[in-house]
């Protein structure tokens, strides 16, 4: 197993090598606006320093979300194009289960809410039991809505510390740990997810309706 792994749904942009034990190479940078300028350098760094040619891998990893369109479309058309190329299987994982993942193996126990931020004072979020297994989400909504468990992750969560009082790192998703999650799922022979965002709700982008006629009858 050789895994290229990346995501986007976050402000942070990460790519990593795993090899089905352990991370070979990663990088992490946090700019929200420069998804596309960063995730093929962010690529081309980790398969360098790892010391592995692209033709080598076994599959890629993409985080589909949830997340904001504009960023999170950035990962998975990626993920596709480079897929189709190589002739790889491309295996989708949610972002707020790679985040769980991190956390946990971070060191936190317990049942546990990651929540991302979602903007228009909202969250990404999904709820974990105390072995990590999901049992809600994901889902978006305000965080006054939410009854959280005892301890929280994310973004989202540190900003809204009236709704978290609890919130810890890690704040975004890291690569090493999105693929981490996905060698431990498919080493167990479960499936993954397809290279499908979850965006959860409509893109701001409307096409507008009552068009006012301008061709003659």
């Amino acid at each position: 197993m050789l895994l290229l792994a990346f995501d986007t749904a976050t402000p942070a942009v990460t790519a990593a090598v795993h090899d089905g034990t352990a991370v070979l190479a990663e990088t992490f940078t946090v700019d929200a606006r420069r998804h596309g300028e960063l995730l093929l350098p962010a690529v081309d760094q980790v398969l360098r320093d790892a010391g592995v040619d692209k033709h080598r891998l076994t599959g890629v990893v993409v985080g589909v979300g949830p997340g904001p369109y504009t960023g999170l479309r950035v990962g998975l058309v990626t993920a596709a194009a480079l897929g189709h190329a190589l002739g790889l299987p491309v295996h989708g994982v949610c972002t707020l289960d790679a985040i769980a993942h991190q956390a946990r193996a971070e060191g936190l126990t317990g049942p546990f809410t990651v929540a991302t931020d979602a903007r228009r004072k909202e969250v990404y979020w999904a709820s974990y039991d105390a072995d990590g297994a999901r049992t809600a989400g994901p889902a978006v909504d305000r965080p006054a809505e939410l009854t959280p468990g005892p301890r929280s992750v994310g973004a989202g969560a540190l900003l809204y510390p009236g709704s978290f009082p609890d919130a810890t790192g890690p704040e975004h998703v890291s690569a090493g740990a999105l693929a981490a999650f996905a060698a431990a799922e498919l080493a167990a022979g479960r499936e993954l997810l397809p290279c499908v965002p979850l965006y959860l709700r409509r893109p701001d982008a409307q096409v507008p309706a009552g068009y006012k006629a301008v061709l003659p009858a």
